[in-house]
């Protein structure tokens, strides 16, 4: 008889244990709850997609939550690939409906899932987490600042679906680039990712609750502030590469009401930055605790 394939065994890493719906189902479900249902795949190509796909067609409801033991086409910013062994972080996507809620106020959710990722993560591995405007979590690995998760949000039916990646349990041999980090490698004290999704999802309830009572006021709701908190971008001199190719280099100054990164460039002028790549060039960074 042949023997099984062992890439096919969930507990084929036994460092690596996969995760359990149930006990999942149990802690986040409540009736007075933000999350409504939660399933757990094997594998898929993006989470990200997958829930888009069932919010369209009017197959998800608010409080959605999918994860993937696996993602083999997991889709960061710009259409960039995220992938990672099996069972090796957290690759999950949300879909949240925020109604009544001004659109143009809408693109404060993949922020709000920043601040919130990384208050939960701080809290429950014990790691000092930091923000990479507009959609990078990082960590410290040997003194140097490691990307260790990423956000993306798109919108999808009548609301925005949002994917994180978060590298839980990387060794050093398997990051995928030398900017890459991983929670055990910057010293978390757990790495347990049932107790780090469950802290993620609670502090997302808890965000997304306050934001939406505000009207999507990220000032009102206290979201502003803790982001520029916990903001590394901030204080620092960046470079912005923008849509088009086009690039602008200045000091991050401030996150303003519409999360837009500000910069005072050497002109003098305070420029506002939708969307782009960030490249830092200089200064410490924030964290949040």
């Amino acid at each position: 008889m042949t023997p099984p394939d062992a890439s096919h065994n969930r507990w084929s890493d036994l460092d690596r244990p996969p995760l359990n719906a149930t006990t999942l189902r149990r802690g986040l479900l409540r009736p007075d709850a933000l999350w409504t249902s939660l399933e757990v795949v094997e594998s898929t190509g993006s989470t990200n997609t997958d829930l888009a796909e069932r919010a369209r067609a009017g197959a998800a409801a608010e409080g959605t939550v999918l994860v993937a033991e696996e993602q083999t086409a997991g889709r960061g910013r710009l259409e960039r690939s995220w992938t990672a062994p099996p069972r090796s972080g957290l690759f999950f996507s949300v879909y949240l409906e925020p109604g009544d809620i001004p659109v143009e106020r809408w693109g404060w959710v993949p922020l709000l899932a920043g601040v919130a990722a990384a208050t939960g993560l701080a809290k429950s591995a014990g790691v000092d987490m930091s923000l990479k405007w507009p959609n990078d979590l990082l960590v410290s690995v040997e003194g140097e600042e490691r990307k260790t998760g990423g956000i993306l949000g798109e919108f999808a039916g009548d609301g925005i679906v949002v994917g994180l990646g978060i590298n839980v349990s990387l060794r050093a041999d398997e990051l995928p680039a030398p900017t890459a980090g991983s929670l055990a490698l910057a010293g978390a004290v757990s790495t347990d990712r049932e107790t780090l999704l469950r802290a993620v999802l609670r502090s997302m309830e808890h965000w997304y609750g306050a934001w939406k009572a505000a009207d999507g006021d990220a000032a009102a709701s206290g979201l502003q502030a803790a982001y520029a908190a916990g903001c590394a971008t901030l204080d620092r001199r960046v470079r912005a590469e923008l849509p088009g190719g086009a690039s602008l280099v200045g000091e991050a100054v401030a996150i303003d009401g519409d999360g837009r990164l500000v910069l005072s460039t050497e002109d003098g002028l305070q420029q506002p930055v939708s969307a782009g790549d960030i490249v830092h060039l200089r200064g410490a960074a924030g964290g949040l605790t």
